[in-house]
């Protein structure tokens, strides 16, 4: 279990301390891993670790930041907080609400308790942090309920959640989620995790949605499975395939990228690339197993999307595991006749399994309406729909606003909410079409947001796994950062998903808080 702790050192300014390039720090509180059973008839595939080592990688770049953002409500009524053993009271209440870069927190004396969430941070690997001032206080004059140990339950508006708490002796309180540094006057206590793998400073998508923040809670375990329908992973000549991904299983032969594109490679990736092994990037989730299956039919040995499907959900049920599907298609010619007709019955068949659905990549041909199968998510709680992203900068390095939609992300009734686009993940050629494992800077499409959305809601079920498949989207739905007009809406849905948010929610949930 992660284990806060104080940590002194030269001691900046605050200014400085919130706009200065930290040194990411290498926690070793992370869960082992652990061997977990192998589904029936399924085998474990190898990577080239071997092989990989001298190789270079690329990367991508980050903006500076010039200021830090602040934003700011009060809470006109008392707000309602249930502490971790069900005491209940009312109290005049100040929620902070940060934005999706590097937040400055001061909290002053004029509310009884002050709610901070952070809500991600997409400057995290430029060094800046989601900082709570503390500054002119020390660390011994207040006591800690950490979250992940107990924490104090508090709705801030849509729905229950457990928060860290810092509490004064005058009887003041801070509640707060979403934070990566608190700065006292005889140290500071950094909260976010930062693996050793040289791309995750890189990694925008994992600040921006809190991915750091979440892993206190969980780094995802063996009752999740988590599959990938998708082009199959390219192999080199030695039948090896990415060295940066493992924990991978096949059915048979059907796991290898005929296609020969990248895609099921890079999708795994974002999803579920080895971390904090000193290699490469890092996966969101890093202990659940993965079942990747071709579903691109290339081949007339291919399975359809049906057919494979319903191979996934066999080797979850056979190995009691809650299951958590990624689809980041929409072509239906390239799935034969009667595709939608007869993966709709496998949806609706299988309410308990969360499918995760890429809305489509046509949002600049100005019609309205997403893609197929990400349609279904209009009539099934158990499918997301996901939209795209930017983060600091378009495809063509314009700035922009952190979670702006992007151009071609389609949109309409039914798309659930968005997720980072335009990210690192595992590449396997080189310019001219060899097999060269390496990364790519620029995995771009509704097909790279899919997976952050597929990893989030792996962790989820990691921490609860009761929560149906409805439940988990609800969650994820519910504690989006809703960044435009204020609700649902057809171009953002519920918002850019927040992994923190939605992990400290199902741990409400999974305490038998509503």
């Amino acid at each position: 279990m992660f284990n806060p702790k104080l940590t002194s050192s030269d001691l900046l300014s605050v200014d400085r301390m919130a706009r200065a390039v930290h040194p990411l720090e290498t926690h070793s509180e992370f869960e082992e891993f652990k061997t977990n059973r192998r589904a029936s008839g399924l085998r474990l595939l190898r990577s080239a670790f071997s092989e990989w080592r001298d190789r270079p990688f690329s990367a991508t770049r980050l903006d500076q930041r010039s200021s830090l953002d602040r934003v700011s409500s009060t809470v006109p009524d008392s707000s309602q907080i249930t502490t971790a053993n069900s005491t209940t009271f009312s109290v005049n209440t100040r929620q902070i609400a940060g934005s999706l870069r590097a937040d400055l927190f001061r909290v002053g004396s004029d509310a009884i308790r002050t709610v901070i969430s952070g809500n991600g941070n997409v400057d995290f690997g430029n060094g800046y942090r989601d900082l709570l001032d503390l500054s002119t206080i020390a660390s011994t004059s207040v006591s800690f309920s950490w979250a992940n140990q107990a924490g104090v339950v508090y709705n801030p508006g849509n729905g229950s959640r457990v928060f860290d708490a810092i509490n004064f002796s005058d009887g003041r309180q801070i509640l707060f989620e979403g934070i990566d540094t608190i700065q006292f006057s005889d140290g500071m206590i950094q909260l976010s995790i930062a693996p050793n793998d040289p791309l995750f400073s890189s990694q925008w998508n994992l600040h921006m949605t809190g991915v750091h923040n979440a892993w206190r809670f969980t780094t995802g375990n063996s009752n999740v499975l988590i599959g990938i329908g998708d082009s199959g992973l390219v192999f080199d000549q030695t039948g090896a395939f990415h060295p940066d991904l493992g924990r991978t299983f096949a059915l048979g032969t059907q796991v290898i990228d005929d296609r020969r594109d990248n895609h099921g490679t890079s999708v795994q990736g974002i999803i579920a690339a080895n971390s904090n092994n000193g290699i490469g990037m890092s996966g969101i989730n890093w202990n659940s197993n993965v079942l990747n299956v071709d579903v691109i039919r290339e081949q007339v040995e291919d399975l359809s999307l049906s057919d494979g499907t319903r191979s996934m959900i066999s080797a979850a049920r056979q190995n009691g595991q809650r299951l958590v599907i990624n689809l980041s298609l929409g072509r239906p010619e390239s799935f034969g006749q009667n595709f939608h007709s007869d993966f709709e019955q496998v949806v609706r068949e299988n309410p308990d399994v969360l499918f995760v659905i890429a809305a489509g990549n046509d949002g600049e041909l100005g019609r309205e309406g997403i893609a197929s199968p990400a349609i279904l998510a209009q009539t099934y709680g158990n499918v997301i729909a996901v939209g795209a992203v930017w983060g600091t900068e378009t495809s063509t390095g314009a700035p922009t606003l952190p979670g702006t939609r992007t151009s071609y992300s389609q949109y309409g009734d039914g798309l659930t909410l968005t997720a980072p686009a335009e990210v690192i993940a595992p590449d396997s050629f080189d310019l001219s079409g060899n097999i060269r494992f390496n990364f790519n800077g620029k995995f771009d499409g509704t097909s790279s947001a899919a997976p952050n959305v597929t990893g989030i809601a792996s962790l989820v079920l990691s921490v609860n796994p009761s929560l149906s498949a409805g439940q988990v989207k609800d969650i994820l739905a519910q504690t989006s950062i809703d960044l435009g007009q204020p609700g649902y809406d057809k171009f953002t849905g519920a918002g850019v998903i927040n992994a923190d948010a939605a992990v400290r929610r199902a741990i409400a949930l999974a305490r038998g808080f509503m």
